[in-house]
């Protein structure tokens, strides 16, 4: 009795140690083929962040180097043969500043605007029981695949007299449709409890939209604040249609007019002093002037950024 009792308590140690020594050699699997998914995204990660910065790093590298070894293809990640003389150049000229602050001033002005205009659209169509609001949705989605063409936007803007003006810059494009969905959808995701309390204890429409939706909102605000700021400060093409005015011009404007001559006087057979150097580096010096102010102002949004696009993004 005390032989059979011993054999089964031998049977069942080595039925529980199997058991164990299974689920041990399952959990080393399972942590090593973590590691090896980690590796693999580490590595992957970091190609992708190599060939995300390297472009930008050698831009930079560029505009400080020489024309000769900028030509002979010799500029990687350092410069070589130490040039600052296109940045001189170009912050010397009065005329360069001037449009330097006519682009803040475009990006702030248009930023706002564009702001006001489609956090208010966005909040409206978020509704659901607002009466018309497919039809609403459906003219905002329509113009992202068509709209009136070049001659015809021309013909209004200047019919509507805003040509040599701010607002030919930033009134065309105020609503990106695209943002536009992205803030409907977050706004669409806010619990409805909110706002019926705030609307029992008094709040108008506006008071609920000012004191209880847009505080919640600032993840989604912020990004948006980004997307626009980005394209108001690059845009160029607005001011080069309906611009005339060299004072008006935004700084993107001044760099392409620059390049756009030394490029003709490097053709035409110009011999002033520093035009071959000045053509061989302009455009590195171009792309590090005008992302500077947003390199500068996206990393105290980078957390709103990304949590933005999530929370606009998901459904419940």
């Amino acid at each position: 009795m005390v032989k059979g009792t011993t054999m089964k308590d031998t049977l069942l140690k080595r039925n529980r140690a199997g058991r164990d020594t299974g689920v041990l050699v399952k959990d080393m699997k399972v942590s090593r083929s973590m590691w090896v998914f980690r590796g693999v995204n580490l590595v992957f990660l970091l190609a992708v962040l190599f060939l995300t910065v390297y472009p930008f790093l050698n831009i930079v590298a560029q505009s400080f180097s020489s024309e000769g070894f900028i030509n002979a293809g010799q500029v990687n990640l350092f410069p070589m043969g130490f040039n600052v003389e296109t940045y001189r150049l170009i912050l010397a000229d009065s005329t360069f500043w001037n449009n330097y602050g006519n682009t803040v001033l475009y990006t702030v002005v248009a930023t706002t605007i564009s702001m006001v205009l489609t956090t208010s659209f966005a909040y409206a169509i978020a509704k659901k029981d607002l009466k018309g609001r497919s039809v609403f949705i459906g003219i905002a989605v329509f113009t992202m695949f068509f709209n009136g063409g070049l001659i015809p936007n021309y013909v209004l803007i200047s019919s509507l007299g805003m040509r040599d003006t701010l607002w030919a810059v930033v009134l065309p494009n105020a609503i990106s449709v695209f943002n536009l969905l992205i803030m409907k959808s977050f706004f669409e995701n806010m619990p409805r409890e909110l706002e019926e309390a705030a609307a029992i204890d008094g709040l108008t429409q506006y008071g609920v939209l000012f004191r209880v939706v847009l505080p919640l909102s600032k993840a989604i605000v912020a990004t948006m604040v980004l997307f626009y700021a980005v394209a108001n400060w690059n845009s160029w093409f607005q001011a080069f249609l309906y611009l005339d005015n060299p004072d008006l011009f935004p700084v993107t404007i001044y760099l392409r007019n620059m390049i756009a001559g030394v490029t003709t006087a490097g053709s035409a057979g110009g011999t002033a002093e520093n035009v071959g150097q000045i053509a061989a580096n302009i455009q590195s010096v171009t792309i590090v002037l005008t992302v500077i102010p947003i390199l500068c102002v996206y990393p105290f949004v980078q957390k709103y950024f990304f949590s933005g696009v999530m929370l606009g993004s998901v459904k419940e």
